[in-house]
C-alpha cells in the first residue's frame, strides 16, 4: 500500500497593509492572522478509562492537576466575553469527572457576548461533549436536561473483538453502543462517531462505518491518525509513522466504490469535516485530514487543558498558565489581557511531514481532544 502523502499548505496569512497590528485590547479574540477565535476546547481531566493503542501507554494514570470546575467556569465566562460561542467539554473522558453534568448546567446559561451573522447577541453557547462513550448510556438524558446540545463519541470500530483491541478494555464495544444509542434517543444529536484509523490495525472497518452510518443515524468521521500519542513500548501500542496513516484520497475512493458519494456543503467556513452523503441521501460521512488535507488557514479554535493553561493549538511547544493567574488574584480585566496577548501569537498552522517537524510537548490525551 503506498504511504500516506504530505500536503503543505499555504504560509502564514498576510494581513492587508503589512505588518499585523498588536493585540488589539477591543472586539472579538482575533490572532495575529486575522482568524477570529469562536470555538473553546476545555479538558476536565486528563484520566481516561481506556487504553487506546495509538494514545496510551497502556497506564491508567493522571499526569496533570484537575481544577475546581468553578476555575473552569471563570475561564471559560472570560473566553465567553472575548467571543467565544462554542465550548466542548473534552479529556481524557470527561465523563469520569464529578461535576460535569452540573458544569453544562451553568454553561447552558451563559450568552454570547458578540452579534451573530444576523446581527443577533446574547445567544446560547453551542454546548458539545466528547466522550469515549463508555459512561454514557445512563447520562446521556441527565446531559441533555442540563442543556449539553451534541455529543461525540470515539468509536474506533463497529465489531467487538477489534474493538476491545483497539481500547486494552475487554467487553467495551456493547457499553459504547449502548452510549451511542441512548445519546441518539435523548436528542443529543446528530451524534457523531469518531474513528481514527491506522493502517493495518483497523481499515478494514472503513465500509463496516458506513453502513453503521445508515442504519444507526448518526455521522460517522473518520479522522486521518496524527501524531499526538505517548511515546510507549507497552505491547501492542502504536507510534506514529507517515505510513500508517490512511489518507483521504483514500477513503474517498474506498466508499465510493463500496456505494456512490455526494459532497455536502461544510456547516461553517472553520468546520475541520470533508463532509459527505450516499447517492440516496441515507447516512453522513465526513473525512478530518490534518495530515494530508491540512486546514489550519480557517482555525477558530484555543484549548484549555485540564490544569488550566491555555494551548493555541494540538501542536504547540508551549502551555499558557491562565490557572496561575487566577491563583494570584488576578482580575477578569487581567485575565482577557492575558487571554488576547497569548491568542494573538496563535501558530499559523503545524508542520506534520516537514522536516524538523517537533511532536507537541503533550500528548492528545493530556491536551484534550
Amino acid at each position: 500500500m503506498a504511504s500516506a502523502p504530505f500536503i503543505s499548505i499555504a504560509p502564514p496569512l498576510p494581513f492587508a497593509g503589512g505588518e499585523a497590528p498588536a493585540a488589539s485590547a477591543v472586539g472579538r479574540l482575533r490572532d495575529s492572522h486575522g482568524r477570529a477565535i469562536t470555538d473553546l476546547r476545555i479538558s476536565v481531566t486528563d484520566r481516561c478509562n481506556y487504553k487506546c493503542v495509538y494514545c496510551r501507554t497502556g497506564e491508567e494514570d493522571s499526569r496533570f492537576t484537575e481544577l475546581p470546575i468553578e476555575h473552569y467556569l471563570r475561564m471559560i465566562r472570560v473566553f465567553v466575553s472575548l467571543g467565544i460561542e462554542k465550548v466542548r467539554i473534552t479529556g481524557g473522558e470527561p465523563l469520569l469527572r464529578k461535576g460535569v453534568v452540573e458544569m453544562v448546567a451553568e454553561l447552558a446559561r451563559m450568552r454570547t457576548a458578540f452579534e451573530d451573522e444576523d446581527g443577533i447577541t446574547g445567544n446560547r453557547l453551542d454546548i458539545a461533549l466528547t466522550t469515549n462513550g463508555h459512561l454514557l448510556e445512563s447520562m446521556a438524558a441527565p446531559l441533555k436536561a442540563a442543556g449539553l446540545n451534541r455529543v461525540t463519541v470515539s468509536m474506533d470500530a463497529v465489531d467487538p473483538e477489534t474493538f476491545s483491541r483497539i481500547t486494552r478494555v475487554p467487553r467495551s464495544f456493547d457499553r459504547v453502543l449502548a452510549g451511542v444509542r441512548a445519546a441518539r434517543d435523548a436528542g443529543l444529536g446528530p451524534v457523531k462517531v469518531n474513528c481514527v484509523l491506522l493502517r493495518g490495525f483497523n481499515d478494514e472497518q472503513i465500509e463496516r462505518f458506513a453502513e453503521f452510518s445508515r442504519t444507526e443515524g448518526v455521522i460517522v468521521r473518520f479522522i486521518e491518525w496524527m501524531p499526538l500519542e505517548e511515546p510507549s513500548s507497552a505491547p501492542g501500542s502504536r507510534t506514529w509513522a507517515p505510513e500508517t496513516v490512511v489518507p483521504m484520497d483514500e477513503i474517498v475512493a474506498r466508499l465510493n466504490a463500496w456505494r456512490p458519494l455526494v459532497d455536502l456543503a461544510p456547516n461553517a467556513a472553520s468546520e475541520t469535516a470533508r463532509r459527505f452523503t450516499f447517492d440516496d441521501g441515507i447516512g453522513e460521512i465526513g473525512i478530518i485530514a490534518p495530515v494530508s488535507r491540512p486546514f489550519c488557514g480557517h482555525c477558530s479554535r484555543v484549548r484549555l487543558t485540564s490544569d488550566g493553561k491555555i494551548r493555541t493549538c494540538l501542536f504547540s511547544q508551549t502551555d499558557h498558565d491562565l490557572e496561575k493567574k487566577i491563583v494570584q488574584g488576578k482580575s477578569d480585566a487581567e485575565l482577557e489581557t492575558y487571554i488576547r496577548h497569548v491568542v494573538f501569537r496563535k501558530e499559523a498552522r503545524h508542520h506534520i511531514g516537514e522536516a524538523g517537524f517537533l511532536k507537541p510537548s503533550r500528548s492528545m490525551v493530556h491536551i484534550g481532544g
